[in-house]
């Protein structure tokens, strides 16, 4: 006989609440090999990841990657590890403070907003069941993924809908797939880069790199590819560059089959000989900086390009918690949950009428 999570006691007429989850890929909990070790075993046993028969796949994680990659990226995570934890934790954490600080500005007691991460900890399973215990009747699931992947996006709802087939009670759930052609993310994307010439002057060239995929899951039809594209043609639109004047790459490559090209790498290091010996750099794929960008764009390849006769060369900070990004997030929120709020009134508040949340629907679109 199945059991399905619920209460004891259920208390039917407790308030209800919206919980937004804002979720990103993980971090191991220390800079150590056992920790990374830990991490990289979940990451990589995600078959949303790597898709690569079982067993064989299995063999090669275990036998091979699980017992050298570790250390390297223990260096590597340890080169950026701040007091708070990793880059990518302590950016997040900051994001989803600010994230309930804009919500509660405008509609106070309405939302309940947590950090997950589909790896390591904080875990998805963990907050919803906080979610649960605070009678969250609606559930906003919110990848931090501005291009949509089946290897992050698609992982993220797997894990959520695992996890809801245990519930008794199911929320109204909804999760937006990507953002990558949003209004507002794309000119808080330009607004980054514009602070940045105004304050650090303009490089020959604006380079912005995505994390990389197999060329495998592009020709299956993963839309990722595409949806990179489409934020840098609106990025660069947006700052009035010529095609001359800006490129996107692809970084992270692992193993030895095509990845989605152009390489971030072998693209930066032939820059210098065509002349271009000054470069800004932008991660528009990644919500926070982490790993991938403090680490391998901002330093390595920084050391790439100036080997290779670069002269300038200048990394971006991806948006983190800037007020235009949280903004975007709050719009995005709101969108999603218009009809929830009204929905929200009614239950909490059966015998009051809808229009004063309406009002402040209205009111807080026009701010």
């Amino acid at each position: 006989m199945p059991s399905y999570a619920g209460a004891e006691d259920f208390k039917h007429d407790q308030q209800a609440r919206i919980g937004v989850m804002l979720v990103n890929l993980g971090t191991p909990d220390e800079a150590s090999v056992k920790a990374v070790r830990r991490y990289l075993d979940e990451f990589l046993s995600d078959p949303r990841v790597v898709e690569s028969p079982r067993l064989l796949w299995w063999l090669v994680m275990n036998l091979i990657i699980l017992r050298f990659r570790p250390r390297k990226v223990a260096r590597a995570y340890a080169s950026v590890w701040q007091p708070g934890g990793s880059p990518l934790m302590v950016h997040s954490r900051a994001q989803a403070d600010a994230l309930q600080n804009e919500l509660d500005g405008h509609f106070p007691d309405y939302f309940k907003v947590s950090l997950a991460m589909r790896y390591g900890n904080p875990a998805i399973q963990d907050v919803m069941e906080e979610f649960r215990q605070q009678h969250c009747r609606y559930l906003l699931v919110v990848p931090m993924y501005p291009q949509y992947s089946a290897t992050t996006t698609a992982s993220i709802f797997d894990e959520v809908s695992r996890i809801l087939k245990s519930w008794r009670l199911l929320p109204q759930m909804r999760m937006p797939m990507h953002y990558h052609d949003n209004a507002s993310y794309i000119e808080a994307l330009a607004m980054s880069v514009e602070a940045s010439w105004q304050e650090n002057g303009r490089g020959d060239k604006l380079l912005m790199s995505f994390h990389g995929l197999p060329q495998r899951y592009h020709k299956a039809g993963d839309p990722y590819f595409c949806e990179c594209m489409k934020t840098a043609r609106l990025l660069a639109d947006r700052l009035g560059l010529e095609d001359s004047a800006w490129l996107a790459a692809f970084q992270s490559r692992f193993g030895r089959e095509p990845w989605l090209q152009p390489y971030f790498d072998k693209t930066l290091t032939k820059l210098p000989a065509s002349g271009v010996k000054s470069v800004d750099v932008i991660c528009p794929g990644f919500a926070a900086d982490c790993l991938e960008t403090l680490e391998e764009v901002a330093q390595h390849d920084r050391d790439l390009f100036l080997k290779a006769g670069g002269e300038r060369y200048h990394y971006i900070a991806a948006l983190n918690d800037q007020e235009s990004h949280v903004k975007m997030l709050g719009e995005l929120v709101h969108n999603e949950t218009q009809t929830w709020m009204v929905e929200l009134e009614r239950y909490n508040e059966p015998d009051q009428s809808a229009k004063r949340l309406q009002l402040a629907i209205k009111q807080g679109a026009e701010s």
